[in-house]
């Protein structure tokens, strides 16, 4: 995930709103073929997936 567009994203925003942050993307790996379905499962990229990091990423703030 790192030095994809979440990461430039990233650095920009945390020059002004230091805040944590949980990347959300695919790892440095080979694509696998499946349905749109299966595939955003796999990477974790579905809605449930996000709001966890969301979460994840808010929590960590509170601390």
């Amino acid at each position: 995930v790192l030095g994809g567009m979440g990461d430039a994203v990233a650095q920009v925003a945390s020059r002004n709103f230091p805040v944590p942050i949980e990347y959300v993307g695919t790892n440095d790996t080979f694509g696998e073929s499946g349905t749109p379905d299966q595939l955003l499962e796999k990477y974790g990229l579905t809605p449930a997936h996000i709001v966890a990091a969301a979460e994840k990423a808010m929590e960590r703030k509170k601390k």
